[in-house]
C-alpha cells in the first residue's frame, strides 16, 4: 500500500510539474549552434507569427527572402522572394503555389504549405543573413559568427521579467 501512494503521489507532482511549466512558459523560436547545439537565440512567438531570412544568394548575387510561420507549433515554409534565376532557385511552379511579382521586380512564390522539421542556414562569409522576428532586424553573423549552421526550432521556455 505504502508503495502504490508512493507511486501515486509521484505521478500527481509530474503532473503538476507539466501544468506548471506549461502555464509559466512561453512559445519561442529558438536559434542553436548546428555542430555543439549551444543556444544562440530565444525569441518569444505566438500561433501565427511570421518571421523571414534574407541573404544574398552565393551564385546570383541577389537578394532572397524566405518566410516562414509558426503553425501547430511547428515551422512552415510561407513563400519565398527572390530577384533572379540561379543555382538552387525554384524555377517551377508546383501544385497550389502562386507566382506573383512584386513591384520591385521580385518573384514572390507562395503556397508551400510545408512543415521545415531542419530548418537551417550556414551563416556566410561573404554576405550576411538577417533575420525579422517581432519587428527586429538581427544580423546573424553578429549573434553568431561566420560559417556556423544556424538550426531553428520551436519550444517552451520560461522567461523571468526582473
Amino acid at each position: 500500500m505504502k508503495r502504490l501512494l508512493t507511486g501515486a503521489a509521484i505521478v500527481v507532482i509530474i503532473a503538476a510539474s507539466v501544468f506548471i511549466y506549461k502555464l509559466l512558459s512561453s512559445p519561442c523560436l529558438i536559434l542553436k549552434n548546428g555542430d555543439t547545439g549551444e543556444t544562440l537565440a530565444v525569441f518569444r512567438i505566438e500561433e501565427g507569427i511570421e518571421f523571414s531570412v534574407t541573404f544574398v544568394h552565393s551564385v546570383n548575387k541577389s537578394p532572397v527572402t524566405d518566410v516562414y510561420e509558426i503553425r501547430n507549433g511547428k515551422i512552415y515554409v510561407v513563400k519565398t522572394i527572390y530577384y533572379s534565376f540561379g543555382a538552387g532557385m525554384q524555377t517551377e511552379i508546383e501544385e497550389e503555389q502562386t507566382l506573383e511579382y512584386g513591384e520591385d521586380g521580385s518573384m514572390i512564390i507562395s503556397g508551400f504549405n510545408r512543415p521545415m522539421e531542419n530548418l537551417s542556414y550556414i551563416v556566410g562569409t561573404v554576405s550576411d543573413h538577417i533575420l525579422e522576428i517581432n519587428g527586429e532586424t538581427i544580423s546573424l553573423r553578429e549573434l553568431c559568427g561566420r560559417n556556423i549552421t544556424v538550426r531553428f526550432s520551436v519550444g517552451r521556455r520560461i522567461f523571468i521579467n526582473l
